[in-house]
Formats: structure tokens, C-alpha cells, sequence
């Protein structure tokens, strides 16, 4: 449950005993872009949840269409509250940025550890206007799941496989006879004026270096998002970060190379146990 008892539905995976792991996906996408992960990560002792952001997957959309990032923020802190421990929080863009916000400003959640996964205080403005122009392509939708594989494909060329339909089937829904992305069309506008508004950088600095716990920025080789040069300021702003690169990732790193992903965790994830 998020801010105000927004309902959040959640995949978990794990022992209820396990320490608690939150998986926190990025704009546009559903809790299922852990489907692997999640699973993997539990395996190695972790009691993982993963949730969809409001206004995204089958979680709650915001009534006034409010996506503020500290709307995200808040329901970050209400999930960590709601665990009842110290949870390691992985968040994926907005995943990362709403759970570096919800850790590093007032009032600080309570985690043992942050993984930013492909975000920083600054994204690259040519990857991030890219990002908004595929989810705002085909308003309409899709006549089937296929029509809307085809479309990632395109997008994400540097993907060795095909993309499955009916592995992307849950992050649509069904709009009379059309298939749409299954998140709030109304997020799009948020997230135009929050591709890198003035003072934004410096706030996630600020927040960064107010967390008290580690910090690991796991970025993708191939990330046309997060530049080696923003993620080497980034660690050389935040004493207590450090990054590491995923070859051949683009900027959806665990989707596009999950095993080599979670091979880059483990290091990290051993150390704040």
C-alpha cells in the first residue's frame, strides 16, 4: 500500500523470514520486468517484493492523474514502512529515482542499501526524449500482442532474441477491441517536465549524499540514458557510491541481460547483508 493507502499490487518471492528486497521497475513498465529477477534474487536468500508503481500494471492510477516524483517518493517510504525492516531497495529509473528521493530527504526510509539501476541525477537528453517518444508512439494501441512485440523489437534492436509476445502480454491490457501499455497515459506529461528541470540534478546529489547506507549505480554498456561521465560524477559526488557496467545492456539492463545483472549484484548484495 502507497501514500494515502493507494493500492499497490506486488509479485514476492522468497522466505518469509528472508531480509526483505524491493524491486522497483521504471516508467512505463509493470512489476513483471522482474520476472526473472525476482526469482534469482530470492534463490540467493532474499525475501523479494516487487511491486507495480502507481499508475502502472494493475496497481491504483492516481485519481487527480498527480504523478509528481514525490508522490512516487512517498509511496516508496510507505512500502518500506509496511515491511515492518530495513529493506535493500533496486530501483530501475523512476524505480531509482523515486527510491533515492524516499532514502535521502525527509523523512528518510529506513534501508540498508540502494541499487540505482541505469539512473542518475542526470540523464542523457537524447536517450530520455527517446524514452518518451516510443511510449508516445501508437496511442491507439495495438491490434494484438504481437503488433506491440514487434514495436519493442524496433526499439530495442541491440536485443540478441526476439522479444516474446506472450511474455509482454502483461504489461498490456485490453481497451475494447485494441491492446494499450498498461499504465496511465496521463504519466507521459509528468514525465516530459521531469526529463532534467532545473535544480533536479542537484537535489538528487543532495539526496544521495544525505542516504546513510551504500550505494551501487549498476549501469548498462550500451545505456544511451546514463553516460560513463554522469555515472563517474555521480560516485565521485556520493563518497559512499560506486557504479559497476553491464556489458551489452542497453538501459533496461535486468530485461536485457539478466544473469550478467545479477552477477554484478551479488558482490554488493553479500556486503550488506
Amino acid at each position: 500500500m502507497g501514500r494515502d493507502g493507494i493500492l499497490l499490487a506486488a509479485d514476492t518471492w522468497g522466505e518469509a523470514s528472508a531480509p526483505p528486497l524491493v524491486l522497483l521497475h521504471g516508467g512505463g513498465q509493470t512489476r513483471h520486468s522482474w520476472g526473472r529477477a525476482g526469482p534469482r534474487l530470492a534463490a540467493l536468500g532474499w525475501r523479494v517484493v516487487a511491486p507495480d508503481l502507481r499508475g502502472h500494471g494493475t496497481s491504483e492510477w492516481s485519481a487527480d492523474g498527480d504523478y509528481d516524483l514525490g508522490l512516487f517518493a512517498e509511496d516508496v517510504r510507505a512500502l518500506v514502512t509496511g515491511l515492518g525492516d530495513r529493506p535493500l531497495l533496486v530501483g530501475a529509473s523512476l524505480g531509482g529515482l523515486s527510491s533515492l528521493l524516499a532514502a535521502g530527504e525527509a523523512p528518510r526510509a529506513a534501508i540498508r542499501a540502494l541499487v540505482l539501476v541505469d539512473v542518475a541525477h542526470r540523464p542523457d537528453p537524447g536517450g530520455a526524449r527517446r524514452i518518451v517518444e516510443f511510449m508516445r508512439r501508437q496511442p491507439d494501441g495495438f491490434a494484438g500482442v504481437e503488433d506491440a512485440a514487434a514495436a519493442v523489437s524496433a526499439y530495442l534492436p541491440h536485443r540478441t532474441r526476439p522479444y516474446d509476445p506472450e511474455r509482454l502480454r502483461s504489461n498490456l491490457r485490453r481497451h475494447g477491441d485494441r491492446w494499450v501499455w498498461h499504465w496511465d497515459p496521463r504519466i507521459l506529461d509528468h514525465f516530459e517536465d521531469r526529463m532534467d528541470p532545473p535544480g533536479m540534478a542537484e537535489r538528487l546529489l543532495e539526496a544521495a549524499r544525505h542516504t546513510d547506507v551504500p550505494i551501487l549505480l549498476v549501469r548498462g554498456g550500451l545505456s544511451d540514458v546514463v553516460s560513463e561521465r554522469v555515472a563517474a560524477e555521480f560516485c565521485a559526488r556520493v563518497p559512499h557510491a560506486r557504479h559497476v557496467d553491464v556489458a551489452d545492456a542497453g538501459h533496461m539492463v535486468a530485461g536485457d541481460r539478466n544473469e550478467p545483472f545479477i552477477d554484478a549484484l551479488v558482490p554488493f548484495l553479500e556486503d550488506t547483508r
